[in-house]
């Protein structure tokens, strides 16, 4: 995870649930609104821009299947739904209509806390902004293209993934084989040649990098200033 600030909407007409995540993922510093039915969530979601949404299947009125139809036909955000344990046809209508995920109730919020993780950690990549500051260097992903020196390079569609994986978790450490499950290579000397050309593109001196490094016996690393 990275330091932003994930804001997250909760719909449910269970108040006490309500308190409990809301509680939960603000000490886990997630900032948090609630809404009790679809029609409160409706009027949230045309103001604000919310990074995930956490549903009650069950709820007066419009119910969270429907709702999640609703907001599917013109929101990517990410949806999570809240069933009855047991509840199966309603977790596949669910997914069918475009849900990320579901959690059956009652569950522990350490649960949930996971799955907003690795949503948000498949999901953030679309969120990268167009233009990425890396030193004086300017990453385009849009345009594939990285300017360093007042001049422009192209970028391939490999080393785009790369880029926008390493972006997203930036101090991470990939290995080859993380690499190579990317841009769905396994020879690791074809990879270290993808990894070689992606330096001399972002490196002002590639043969001594200071932002795309090998570390030692692990893998790859890029250092964003």
């Amino acid at each position: 995870m990275n330091n932003n600030i994930f804001h997250i909407l909760v719909v449910d007409d269970d108040d006490r649930i309500k308190s409990l995540v809301r509680e939960y993922l603000e000490e886990n510093r997630f900032l948090v609104s609630t809404a009790t039915d679809a029609n409160d969530a409706k009027k949230k979601l045309e103001i604000i821009k919310f990074d995930i949404l956490i549903l009650d299947i069950m709820m007066p009125g419009e119910s969270g299947l429907s709702l999640t139809k609703y907001i599917k036909k013109n929101n990517p955000t990410p949806i999570i739904l809240l069933t009855a344990k047991g509840e199966t046809e309603d977790r596949i209508r669910g997914l069918e209509l475009g849900a990320d995920d579901y959690l059956g109730k009652p569950f522990e919020p350490k649960e949930l806390l996971l799955r907003i993780k690795n949503i948000l950690n498949k999901t953030k990549l679309h969120t990268l902004p167009e233009k990425i500051y890396v030193g004086k260097i300017v990453i385009n992903l849009k345009k594939s293209n990285i300017e360093i020196n007042n001049k422009v390079k192209k970028i391939n569609p490999q080393e785009k993934k790369i880029l926008e994986k390493m972006l997203g978790t930036p101090g991470k450490v990939f290995s080859r084989h993380d690499i190579g499950k990317i841009i769905n290579i396994s020879k690791e000397r074809t990879i270290d040649v993808v990894i070689t050309r992606l330096r001399q593109k972002i490196e002002t001196n590639p043969k001594y990098p200071k932002y795309l490094q090998t570390i030692r016996g692990s893998g790859y690393v890029l250092w964003v200033e």
